[in-house]
């Protein structure tokens, strides 16, 4: 069963979306929440495979963007579909940014858009479960998402990374125990294809690792050949 989570605080919207939602696949779980406390309370409770939610919650104008904020201390990786009337040329870019999956603006859409884009949601919260499960076992601490639209987590905790150094830490962490050289990291860059930018790149997912876990040092580098991942109880001293 998918358990979805819709936030809206107009009950005829949220009426037809729950309906759309319910039309679109079987085994569909909706509960329904109207304010911003309600759906705080039922996120903290409930672990949702899917999130849709309106930004602007009764009088609270950016209420959906404190949920969205909320949703990823969690670092559960739950996909959020946000639905609003605030316009889609402003706003996309900063539900982006905030690691939403995507954006429909009201009174813009059918069911028909409606449905392919959440059936497209439902497809990324199940493709996500399995690696959720695997960052429970001992060295699998890192999240890593391979639709690249949500930020890596390490150890629960979001790390932010632009996306040329996520692929490259995507590279040197599913080869770990592995020498990764400069010139396999090349093909990950689009640009700027030398030892000094990967070595920048490196750096930056190094720091970006420590300000969530000050102690990491789980990549080294190999003097004259590349990087190597090496899991935190191997690592050398």
């Amino acid at each position: 069963m998918t358990q979805v989570a819709l936030i809206e605080d107009d009950l005829p919207t949220s009426n037809q979306l729950a309906g759309w939602i319910g039309s679109a696949a079987e085994g569909m779980r909706i509960d329904q929440w109207f304010t911003r406390d309600d759906a705080e309370a039922a996120l903290a409770r409930t672990a949702y495979d899917v999130i849709v939610l309106d930004i602007e919650l009764g009088r609270e104008r950016h209420a959906g963007v404190a949920l969205i904020n909320a949703i990823n201390k969690q670092g559960l990786g739950t996909p959020v579909l946000v639905v609003s009337a605030m316009p889609a040329a402003i706003y996309r870019g900063i539900m982006k940014a905030l690691d939403a999956w995507d954006y429909l603006q009201k009174t813009t859409f059918g069911e028909a858009e409606f449905i392919e884009t959440f059936l497209e949601v439902v497809r990324v919260a199940r493709e996500r479960k399995p690696q959720a499960a695997q960052g429970e076992r001992p060295g699998e601490e890192l999240l890593l998402d391979p639709l690249w639209q949500r930020s890596p987590t390490w150890r629960g905790a979001r790390v932010n990374l632009p996306l040329t150094a996520q692929r490259i830490l995507a590279t040197l962490y599913t080869r770990r125990g592995e020498v990764v050289s400069y010139e396999e990291l090349y093909d990950v860059v689009k640009s700027g294809r030398n030892r000094d930018n990967i070595r920048k790149h490196v750096s930056t997912i190094r720091e970006a690792l420590r300000e969530v876990d000050p102690r990491f040092e789980s990549i080294e580098n190999v003097p004259m050949r590349g990087f190597r991942w090496v899991d935190r109880g191997a690592a050398r001293s």
